[in-house]
């Protein structure tokens, strides 16, 4: 593409037109005020005079860190007024220490604060160009990331379940921008940090980039070529991984969600194990870790005796390993406190009752006629409590005979760690009712007797019935 030829209008329309997003839809700029983002704007402006069926955002993230900083909010809200396009400012604040990277604390700031400002449906636009993209796939060889890391950033992307991040400016070469800026007259800022090399982008954008453009002038545009042809070997992993993945998907009583079944992933060819966790993770939701710690994780997983019990943790999740199977949670887990539950008796004053655990989930008590249901004395106080002594006798409703509570959840394959977060009903010192899995025989409602079914609820519904 010659550098006169490219109109920041044309390329954010000629991609808007092939997504068709449907009338009302937010465009959603993120505007640094660099020359990038400013002549993105400048094509925003100009796509918002002529379709009027979308909306239009420019979403300023001020970092603070930069003297700076204030002058370049300044300068955004003017070029917004000029645009004639409506402007949100949000301050961030930054995380720093020793062991972390002031360029990624920055980026994880900035995507919070768009996200905050994007409502389902709505699509970001960002103004990554061509450089941009060899310097994701330079810093990508460097990190020795696979097709996954190396595809870079694609023109069309998810940004979250709920919205699409477009890059209008993917194929369009840093200069031709420069130039654009220039003979067009848009006035930008300067980011005095993108002059400090003690960054890994910009020291590959000032010491390394130039001399590979100087040899090679359409390296930019071949790199792209090749982190395309990544993306796309990438999207055939991936549409296979999506095949193979929900057979080994497993539902299991004590667990929200499916769990994997670490013998049905022993059986796939070592080439499609690595794949297969990483859709594991991804379905669950957590951040891809690097190829030298997945490799660690699946030696540990599937070459760890049978009663092995595995567990790894990793940034924000923790992988277990329990009878075959791969649980996947969050790391910070909410504390879980016991209660006295009061209004709960031989008869019911009110037929249904409940007392929340955390902020996610409740415990319910519901007076009923069928099903596994306590009988309760009223000179008994009734408590709710987590975790108790392994050595505790019980008696399940549904067993000839009782057992040790260690034992018993061994029995009902209870995950160690998820113990301490079945809710556990005393009747003084009596252990009457584990929530999800059983009722003290002694204290079951007879035949044609009413009694109470304790459930632990969500916001969806019901989880978890004795």
């Amino acid at each position: 593409m010659a550098i006169d030829s490219f109109c920041p209008f044309d390329a954010l329309s000629k991609l808007v037109t092939q997504i068709a997003p449907p009338a009302g839809t937010k465009l959603v700029l993120a505007y640094s005020g660099g020359v990038d983002s400013e002549v993105l704007a400048y094509g925003l402006s100009q796509l918002s005079k002529v379709n009027s069926e979308l909306s239009y955002q420019l979403v300023h993230v001020h970092h603070g860190l930069s003297d700076n900083a204030d002058g370049w909010q300044s300068h955004c809200e003017r070029r917004a007024r000029e645009y004639g396009l409506p402007i949100a400012v949000k301050r961030v604040t930054v995380a720093r220490g020793a062991r972390i990277s002031l360029e990624a604390a920055a980026r994880d700031a900035r995507y919070a604060a768009l996200r905050e400002e994007l409502n389902p449906g709505d699509i970001l636009l960002t103004a990554h160009h061509q450089d941009d993209q060899l310097e994701t796939l330079l810093l990508a060889l460097k990190r020795g990331l696979g097709p996954k890391g190396l595809a870079a950033m694609g023109e069309v992307q998810a940004f979250s379940p709920d919205n699409l991040m477009l890059r209008p400016l993917l194929g369009v070469a840093r200069a031709q921008i420069e130039a654009f800026a220039k003979a067009a007259g848009v006035t930008h800022i300067q980011d005095e940090s993108n002059l400090d090399s003690r960054f890994d982008r910009n020291f590959l954008r000032l010491e390394v980039l130039p001399t590979l453009t100087a040899r090679w002038p359409a390296f930019a545009a071949t790199a792209s070529r090749s982190a395309q042809l990544c993306a796309e070997q990438q999207a055939l992993i991936d549409e296979e991984v999506s095949l193979r993945l929900p057979a080994m998907l497993v539902s299991v009583p004590h667990a929200e969600y499916q769990v994997l079944d670490l013998k049905a992933l022993a059986n796939e060819r070592a080439l499609w194990r690595p794949h297969l966790l990483r859709g594991f993770i991804e379905y669950r939701g957590f951040a891809l870790p690097s190829a030298a710690q997945l490799g660690e994780i699946l030696n540990q997983l599937l070459a760890a005796k049978n009663d092995a019990q595995v567990a790894i943790r990793i940034k924000s999740m923790q992988l277990r390993r329990f009878q075959h199977h791969l649980y996947l949670d969050p790391v910070v887990l909410e504390p879980r406190v016991g209660r006295r539950l009061t209004g709960v008796g031989p008869h019911p004053d009110t037929p249904e009752l409940s007392w929340p655990i955390d902020s996610r989930l409740q415990l319910r008590a519901t007076w009923a006629e069928t099903g596994s249901r306590l009988t309760l004395d009223e000179s008994l106080p009734l408590r709710l409590a987590f975790g108790a002594p392994g050595g505790l006798r019980c008696h399940p409703h549904s067993r000839d005979k009782g057992r040790e509570l260690k034992k018993l959840w061994q029995e009902f394959a209870v995950p160690p760690w998820e113990r301490s977060r079945v809710p556990l009903i005393f009747a003084g010192d009596k252990l009457v009712a584990a929530v999800g899995y059983w009722v003290e025989k002694s204290y079951l409602a007879g035949e044609g007797e009413g009694g109470w079914q304790f459930t632990l609820a969500c916001s969806t519904g019901s989880i978890a019935n004795p």
